[in-house]
């Protein structure tokens, strides 16, 4: 059984793409072009479900055509409209930490070297210029530069980056709970 812990989002597909059962592909994350994997997963009606890739074409930098085994005609690939689209975790673990996209980082610890541990990776901000960690701190949104100067290290086997934050960053939150 696949759980989420074991994948992360990469995209979702939209809708079939001519006759043969091709679907439509918008994707955030290309890992499954740099990374050896014979499949993707997807989240059907709950449950995590995968699914072998039979051949796949880039369309642009966002949008492929996929082509999954067994889904040879539009009306089963109509199946995936709207479908989530995961990447397994322990394939994407074989990139070296600079090919691996920030939403992969989705679900880790993220520990700062003086204050400890922060709290969780919710989310990642790519809204603006600088991305952004949403880090759930005590319950409220910590919002942390994504950037390669702050990260001193990433177990991807433990799922924790640690960083060293500027002086002040966490201090500002600190004194509002005062």
């Amino acid at each position: 059984m696949i759980r989420k812990g074991d994948v992360y989002k990469i995209g979702v597909f939209n809708k079939p793409h001519g006759i043969h059962g091709e679907l439509s592909f918008t994707f955030t994350d290309d890992i499954f072009d740099r990374v050896e994997a014979e499949y993707l997963v997807c989240l059907m009606d709950g449950i995590f479900v995968p699914f072998f890739l039979e051949e796949y074409r880039f369309r642009s930098d966002t949008t492929a055509l996929v082509k999954l085994e067994g889904v040879d005609t539009a009306e089963r690939a109509r199946m995936f409209t709207n479908v989530e689209v995961y990447f397994p975790v322990k394939h994407a673990e074989e990139a070296d930490p600079g090919e691996l996209t920030w939403n992969y980082f989705v679900g880790f610890r993220m520990e700062e070297i003086h204050h400890g541990q922060l709290g969780e990776v919710t989310d990642v901000d790519t809204s603006t210029i600088n991305t952004l960690f949403v880090v759930d701190y005590r319950g409220e949104e910590l919002l942390i530069p994504a950037q390669e100067e702050f990260i001193v290290d990433i177990d991807q086997k433990h799922k924790v980056i640690t960083v060293d934050l500027p002086e002040g960053l966490l201090t500002l939150d600190e004194t509002e709970e005062v």
